[in-house]
């Protein structure tokens, strides 16, 4: 039965039927085979989506696409570059920063990509930077979002392997850290070595001032969700509702720049994008299922506990299946195909689930950076018009630091459960 899943399901994949039509139509398909009611379809699909946590998913996108309506992003951009200012590869940098902060608002690299990319590539380019660099930068800085809380893959991988949600986004704050510091640390060595540009902005004290004075709501937006679930006041579904309303207030009163047709647009886009989600969510639970029925989460135990019980080496061996899988499918269907599979193995051995949360989360980030279906590459392409080949040759440099982050976090689980454990506690 399994077999025939797969197959269907890399059949439909080959000849480019959407990653929910595969995962839905391969299930529906296997599922009339054997004999199982049809309801069963709907059953399950609707059984995924009823889950306390999904909520959390429309309402960080609705947060993020206010926020980027008020145009808070230049707001940041340019307080980031005041702050850093005339050094080698400054512009560069500040696109790293500013993605650290904007991803304690959105929670997902496409939104980052979209809320900033035109504005970090636009800025580079201005400065002298070679195209190619620029759109690396981007890319390489947008897989910041989905470690650094709020995190939409990291909500739904809480609710496919059945850990606190809370626990998790706060399990991805120092790898998002981390992730921040190699990566600003490989531009400067760039930098040095090709004498990148300096940043032309000339800032004094007062204007700085200023500029941050304007930036404040918009840097307390992270503030106000991180704080949320570190004092345990909200959980993630909550967080997200008070983010909702706390973009509205700031766009309408403090920026008076979020409009009724803004607004409008907003909830076009979230709606759009929720169903996009959710759609992937279902149609990969009723795969799931399928897989369960053939007992293939308890063969994948049997067979990764078979080659090692040492729980780094199984991390290893699942973190070089992850890239490979990061490549071929879209990383929420790979997050809800997989997890169940690997992670009651991984765990079983040894493994802490917050970081095996966070490795899981991390890989298919990078995923997303190499084709060919990584939805970051073809997004930049879209914004810089650029063939994909050249971005590709510019990100390839940051595959270090981006790998050298996901080394550390694998081998060091304390930068994953130490933060968690310490606050919860």
């Amino acid at each position: 039965m399994s077999l025939i899943l797969v197959a269907l399901f890399l059949a439909l994949l080959a000849v480019g039927a959407p990653i929910a039509v595969c995962l839905g139509l391969s299930s529906a398909v296997v599922i009339v085979m054997q004999g199982l009611p049809v309801a069963v379809l709907s059953q399950r699909s609707l059984n995924a989506l009823d889950s306390s946590p999904l909520l959390a998913v429309p309402l960080f996108i609705l947060a993020a696409n206010l926020l980027n309506a008020t145009g808070v992003t230049t707001h940041l951009f340019d307080l980031v570059r005041m702050i850093f200012g005339r050094i080698r590869g400054a512009v560069a940098q500040v696109s790293v920063f500013v993605s650290l902060i904007f991803s304690g608002i959105s929670g997902a690299a496409l939104a980052d990509i979209g809320a900033l990319g035109a504005i970090q590539i636009n800025q580079m380019k201005a400065q002298g930077y070679r195209e190619e660099f620029a759109a690396g930068v981007t890319v390489a800085a947008a897989t910041i979002g989905p470690i650094f809380p709020p995190s939409i893959p990291i909500i739904i991988y809480a609710s496919v392997a059945n850990v606190s949600a809370v626990k998790l986004l706060l399990a991805g704050i120092i790898p998002a850290l981390l992730l921040t510091g190699l990566l600003m640390a490989q531009i400067a060595i760039i930098a040095r070595v090709k004498g990148l540009p300096r940043d032309t902005v000339r800032a004094e004290p007062k204007a700085i001032a200023r500029k941050a004075v304007i930036s404040i709501p918009a840097l307390l937006a992270p503030v106000l969700l991180i704080g949320g679930l570190m004092s345990g006041w909200f959980g993630p579904t909550e967080v997200a509702g008070v983010t909702v309303a706390y973009a509205t207030l700031i766009g309408i009163v403090v920026y008076r720049s979020l409009t009724l047709r803004k607004m409008g647009a907003a909830l076009r886009e979230t709606v759009e994008s929720t169903a996009n989600i959710l759609f992937v969510v279902a149609t990969a639970a009723l795969f799931a299922w399928v897989l369960t029925l053939d007992q293939v989460p308890m063969k994948v135990s049997g067979f990764l506990l078979g080659l090692s019980e040492n729980p780094l080496v199984l991390l290893l061996i699942v973190n070089v299946f992850l890239l490979i899988v990061g490549m071929v499918l879209e990383s929420i269907a790979a997050i809800l195909i997989i997890a169940p599979i690997v992670a009651p193995a991984l765990t079983a051995a040894g493994v802490d689930p917050l970081q095996l949360g966070i490795v899981f989360v991390l890989n298919l980030m990078i995923g997303l950076l190499t084709p060919p279906v990584g939805m970051s590459l073809y997004m930049i392409t879209i914004i810089t018009k650029m063939p994909i080949n050249r971005v590709i040759a510019g990100v390839l440099p940051f595959f270090i630091p981006l790998l050298l982050s996901l080394l550390v976090v694998s081998a060091v689980p304390a930068l994953s459960t130490w933060l968690p454990e310490t606050l919860m506690n």
